[in-house]
């Protein structure tokens, strides 16, 4: 039984992620696929594989294949929320409409480069380059069943390095689980509740208390005050300055600490 439900795990062997211009609408695809490398599970799959993602996922906070299938096993209802504040918001409508996608396909590099210093654009380049990562590494969506929701969950993964970008956190440790409180406020997803409540276990005794006393309740205070991140169309905003955009947002800067220099 358990060989059976976990089946479709076999399938997370295959290419990193979709190609951007993949649209994620609602078209069969054949045998109950609602959009490509879609996998139709059963309630019982589904615990299953949300049981063992969370355990994976503790047990090695960087396996993001099972962080991707924490997040669509246990996150249907806060997507339906999700998607419903995107449909009541002029901005978060047009993106559903549209479905834009962010990567390296997608992405002008050279105009990103060329724009003003401070710019969103260019910070969210600078963020790239400085931390050594890309937007392509984002997991397809494959678990959940329902076109319009699996394309919200793209959107949350396709925009994780903005919010790292408007929040001003690097990607160690520390600053993935201030930006997990931040997506846990904002999103209600189980995935970043998870992560922002489990996540310390493995920082230092210095890292816990900093994050404690000051991180997080600044992270759970701009998440609370911030609207929807969901509903900016961030392709629309790159010569919009990043100052600018974070007054927009309610979003302060963080605490005087070195984030960077701990662990």
């Amino acid at each position: 039984l358990l060989r059976s439900a976990l089946r479709p795990l076999h399938a997370l062997g295959g290419p990193r992620g979709p190609a951007a211009d993949v649209p994620l609408r609602g078209v069969r695809h054949g045998a109950g696929l609602l959009y490509p490398g879609h996998i139709p599970t059963s309630p019982l799959q589904k615990a299953l594989l949300a049981a063992g993602s969370a355990g994976m996922a503790l047990y090695n906070p960087y396996r993001h294949d099972m962080v991707a299938v924490l997040g669509e096993t246990t996150g249907h209802c806060a997507l339906k929320v999700l998607r419903d504040q995107m449909r009541k918001d002029a901005e978060g409508a047009e993106i559903l409409r549209e479905r834009p996608r962010i990567s390296l396909s997608t992405l002008d590099l050279d105009k990103l480069r060329s724009l003003p210093e401070g710019s969103l654009g260019q910070e969210y380049l600078r963020f790239l380059d400085v931390n050594r990562v890309s937007p392509d590494t984002r997991a397809p969506t494959r678990f959940v069943d329902d076109e319009e929701l699996a394309y919200v969950i793209q959107r949350y993964r396709e925009i994780h390095d903005m919010l790292h970008t408007l929040l001003g956190m690097p990607t160690n440790i520390l600053g993935e689980i201030v930006v997990k409180w931040f997506e846990a406020v904002q999103t209600g997803l189980p995935m970043c509740i998870l992560g922002a409540l489990f996540g310390p276990i493995r920082l230092s005794a210095q890292s816990l208390r900093v994050l404690v006393s000051e991180l997080i309740p600044w992270a759970v205070q701009n998440g609370r005050r911030a609207p929807c991140v969901l509903n900016l169309y961030y392709e629309r905003r790159w010569e919009q300055p990043l100052r600018a955009l974070r007054e927009e947002l309610g979003i302060t800067d963080p605490p005087s600490v070195h984030v960077r220099g701990l662990a």
